[in-house]
């Protein structure tokens, strides 16, 4: 049975980044975006390093050099920030398995990649993918709606791919809700203790989890599948839905 794909929730119009009401900007241009990601990139080291409740709009301008209507002109508030930097990685992590309609791909093959771009996501997002961890309580209601929604659209694709790969033998494993939030819980362990300078490279980290998240869901051994060589595979067929 082939999975229809829907498209992925959208963030609330204020905080898309694509949104023209972002502060006093009206439209984009090439040097606008490279100040609002420089704006970006110095308040995520702050908000890892502080956190959101002892980060201020002040403290980032002085990070920046700039005054704080600098940054007024970029977004309304630390808030809008903050949820820009969280809303990145959710939706790389949470559409990794947005494949197109016609993928004729088996669906472990599709699974196994996607596995392996929502832990790659979450290592590359470093540190903001675990903002939400951190402090979910500076959200809105309805930014956090959001997350649900887009998280809600992914386990429903991923449960519906898992119980089409275990009838085709491809996957062993008992719960389907419970094994899916087994799976890819696993990179969310990393806000504890991952650091992207420790012993382990990132790409060595995304292997590691992505082996151990393959056998949370019973991928079967044999050869007619081998998981890096699907991979692989599949990056080749589609080198723009790797990494998010």
């Amino acid at each position: 049975m082939r999975q229809r794909t829907n498209p992925a929730p959208t963030l609330p119009a204020r905080t898309r980044p694509d949104h023209p009401g972002r502060g006093r900007q009206r439209a984009a241009t090439a040097g606008t975006d490279a100040k609002r990601e420089r704006i970006l990139k110095v308040a995520e080291r702050l908000f890892h390093e502080q956190g959101y409740a002892d980060t201020t709009l002040s403290q980032i301008a002085r990070e920046l050099g700039v005054s704080k209507p600098f940054v007024y002109y970029y977004f309304h508030n630390k808030q809008e920030i903050f949820e820009l930097l969280s809303w990145r990685p959710t939706v790389a992590c949470f559409t990794a398995l947005d494949f197109p309609q016609d993928d004729p791909r088996p669906a472990h093959v599709k699974i196994v990649q996607g596995l392996e771009r929502l832990i790659r996501a979450t290592v590359e997002y470093h540190p903001s993918a675990f903002f939400a961890y951190r402090d979910p309580q500076a959200f809105r209601p309805e930014f956090a709606a959001a997350q649900k929604k887009i998280a809600n659209h992914f386990y429903g694709r991923m449960c519906a791919l898992m119980e089409q790969a275990r009838r085709e033998g491809m996957l062993d494993f008992n719960e389907t809700k419970i094994t899916a939030l087994a799976a890819c819980s696993l990179p969310g362990f990393l806000y504890s203790w991952y650091r992207p300078d420790g012993r382990l490279s990132p790409e060595q980290v995304v292997r590691e989890l992505t082996g151990l998240a393959w056998r949370v869901i019973g991928l079967r051994d044999g050869p007619a599948k081998n998981p890096p060589r699907a991979v692989r595979a599949s990056r080749s067929l589609h080198p723009s839905q790797v990494r998010p």
